[in-house]
This record gives C-alpha cells, sequence and structure tokens, in this order.
C-alpha cells in the first residue's frame, strides 16, 4: 500500500519523527480554513502517488491566505503523470540549511534491510546514484541485531552530514528503522530529510509503502487500503478479494497463485497475444471465487477471450471444475473461454468440463496451447 505524503508524516509522527503542523484539504475553502489554523507562510502541496509533483506545478510557497486560495484552485484537479489531484496537504513552510535524504527497504540478495543515507537530499535518489554514487552511504541490518545507536553514529559520519546534524539524525534514523520494522513497511523514504538554521533535523517529506499483507496487524491499516489508487475493475475486484492489475491487452488471465498468473501473462505474450489483466484467486477456486473473477473480466470491454489457467496443488481440479461450471451458469460471459486444468484431480476435474464444451468453453492439455488457443480467439 503506497500512502500519500502526509499519511505517511502522519506514520512517522506514531514513532516520535519530527513533522511540520499541517492539514489535508479536499476543497479550496478548506486549504484556506487549513492555512488560517496553521498560520501561513504555508506550502501547498498536491497529494498524489507519484513523483515529479514540483516539476508539475503541484508543490507552490504561499506567503498569505489569498496565495493559498490560488495556489490550492490550480493544484486540486492537476493532472499529474495521469493522476488527478483530488487533495492537497497544507503545511507550516520550514526554513532550509540542509537537505539530506534517508531510506530503509530490503536487500533480497543480502537477506537483509538496506539503509541509504545521503547529503544530497531533494533530488531522486537514481540521479544521485547515477552521477555521485560515493554521496550514498549504504548500511545493511541484520533483522536479528536491529539497528543500534552506534551503527547509525558510524552511518551519519559516513555520509559526511553537517556534524551539527549528528545527533537529530541519529535520533531519526533509529526511529525510521523502527517504524519500518514495526509498521510491516517495505519502503520507508525521507526525502529531504532537512538541517535548519537553527540546528533541528526534521521531517519535510515521507514516502511509504507498507505490506497489505499485515494488515491484521494493523487496525488502523484500513484507512490506507481505502485511499489506494484502482480503476473501476481493480475496485470491484478489490471488493471480491481478489488479486486484480488492469493491463492493456485483449486476453483476461485467470489463474491460482501469483506466480501462475506472471507466468500466464508472459506465455500469452510469447504467443503473440496480449494480457488485458492479471488476476490471481488465489487457492480457493469454488464457484464463488470464480464467478467473481468471470464478473470481473466479463467487465471489460478489451477482453476478447478469458484463458483460465489452473495448476492444482492444495486446490482440487475438481473443486475448481465445479467452480467454472456453477459460475458460468451465474454469469453472462460475452467471450469465449480457454482452460488448462493440471494438478491435484486434473483428469476428475477434466471429467466434469468435458460435457460443458463448446464454442464458448474450450480446454486445452498444456498452458502453452491454451495460450494460443486465447489469443486466436481473441483476434
Amino acid at each position: 500500500m503506497d500512502l500519500f505524503e502526509y499519511q505517511g508524516k502522519q506514520f512517522f509522527a506514531t514513532y516520535g519523527m519530527p513533522i511540520s503542523p499541517g492539514e489535508v484539504a479536499f476543497t479550496v475553502d478548506e486549504a484556506v480554513g487549513a492555512a488560517e489554523r496553521i498560520g501561513t507562510p504555508v506550502m501547498v502541496k498536491a497529494q498524489v502517488h507519484t513523483g515529479g509533483r514540483g516539476k508539475a506545478g503541484g508543490v507552490k510557497f504561499a506567503a498569505t491566505v489569498d496565495d493559498v486560495r490560488e495556489h490550492a484552485g490550480n493544484i486540486l484537479g492537476l493532472d499529474i503523470r495521469g493522476h488527478i489531484v483530488k487533495r492537497v496537504w497544507i503545511e507550516k513552510a520550514s526554513d532550509i540549511a540542509e537537505e539530506y535524504y534517508a531510506s530503509f527497504t530490503l536487500d533480497r540478495s543480502a537477506k537483509k534491510h538496506l539503509g541509504m543515507l545521503s547529503a544530497e537530499g531533494g533530488v531522486e535518489i537514481e540521479a544521485v546514484a547515477e552521477q555521485n554514487p560515493d554521496a550514498i552511504a549504504k548500511i545493511w541490518v541484520d533483522p536479528v541485531d536491529g539497528l543500534t545507536e552506534e551503527a547509525a553514529r558510524a552511518w551519519v559520519e559516513a555520509a559526511n552530514l553537517n556534524p551539527d546534524a549528528t545527533e537529530g539524525a541519529i535520533d531519526i534514523l533509529v526511529k525510521l528503522y523502527r517504524a519500518y520494522v514495526e509498521g510491516d513497511a517495505d519502503l520507508c523514504e525521507i526525502n529531504p530529510l532537512i538541517f535548519t538554521p537553527d540546528k533541528r533535523v526534521h521531517v519535510l517529506d515521507a514516502k511509504v509503502t507498507l505490506d497489505g499483507n499485515s494488515e491484521f496487524r494493523h487496525n488502523d491499516y484500513a484507512q490506507f487500503d481505502e485511499t489506494q489508487p484502482r480503476d473501476e475493475r481493480e475496485s470491484a475486484a478489490h471488493e471480491k478479494g481478489l488479486q486484480y492489475v488492469g493491463l492493456e491487452g485483449s486476453v483476461g488471465v485467470i489463474a491460482n497463485g501469483a506466480g501462475l498468473a506472471m507466468s500466464t501473462v508472459d506465455v500469452v505474450n510469447q504467443v503473440g497475444g496480449a494480457a488485458a489483466n492479471f488476476l490471481d484467486i488465489g487457492g480457493g477456486a469454488n464457484a464463488d471465487v470464480m464467478a467473481g473473477a468471470l464478473e470481473v473480466i466479463n467487465n471489460d470491454p478489451d477482453v476478447k477471450a478469458i484463458f483460465i489457467n489452473i495448476f492444482g496443488g492444495i486446490t482440487r481440479g475438481e473443486e475448481v471444475a465445479n467452480g467454472i461450471v456453477e459460475a458460468m451458469d451465474r454469469v453472462q460471459i460475452e467471450a469465449p473461454i480457454v482452460i488448462r486444468l493440471d494438478g491435484t484431480n486434473a483428469d476428475e476435474g477434466r471429467a466434469i468440463l468435458q460435457p460443458h464444451l463448446s464454442n464458448a468453453l474450450q480446454m486445452e492439455d498444456t498452458m502453452l496451447d491454451a495460450a494460443r488457443r486465447a489469443v486466436e480467439l481473441a483476434s
């Protein structure tokens, strides 16, 4: 789950990191009211799940309330890289002496948490890595040991931050690591982490990605899930508990398991077609799940054929087959369906499907043959 900047800052604040006073606003009048309560000057910042806000005109300094009204009016409704701004963050403006970069994410190859710290903040870290890689100090933290204050101090020294910022940076980095681990985050990034003229280290921006699978451990994460960007198809799938990603092809893909779904998308491409979606129904391919999946795909006018690719492990072939047959009775399917069924009790499942085969419901023995057939039908 990708958080808006203001959500990320509120998340950081729960772990004791210093953030500027601010309020989220959905209308110009709300933005003006927030500025009046906070006190000008303020920053008016577009809240979207993408970067490049400043270059697109989505971040503006407002010295007066009238400036807030003007900037909020211009920013709300702005299109930033395909994301329409529906909310702005009104934040007390900060004086900045220096800008740093700090983040934690997972280094899967090292099986450790990776921390990056740089005295060159305020720009994209990719640009720093390309132009001056030595400006990024990295630290690998063993999850068993965690980040100690001593390790954080050595890390700060390696990054060549202003010596006057050392203690404040250490304090925030230790808290950032705690937020990253205890918050079940995939990424916690501060860019910029600022050093002020009065020698304070302060969080000025926040980019946070949380692991949605950890929601059962965090009751408050439901609020973040509600603000995730989803198109109509993705929203419908989410309501049914399905993992769905919309693509731009003509072959609808249903598979049990994310790995198989990704492989199915690849095979469709391999035989000359293009997937219209990625849809993972997980391990429970019963009638309700299958009907929900077919309904979501059926509502996509670009889908010309549907490829159901099931490999049963824990999932049993006859249960999948019964689910497909029942689902087809419940959902009026417009596009022809091609099924590949293998794995546990696949023979029993294919026997159940056999009497129902027609031009609208076809079956192939292999994934490659089924992909070819689906692509032919979509053409």
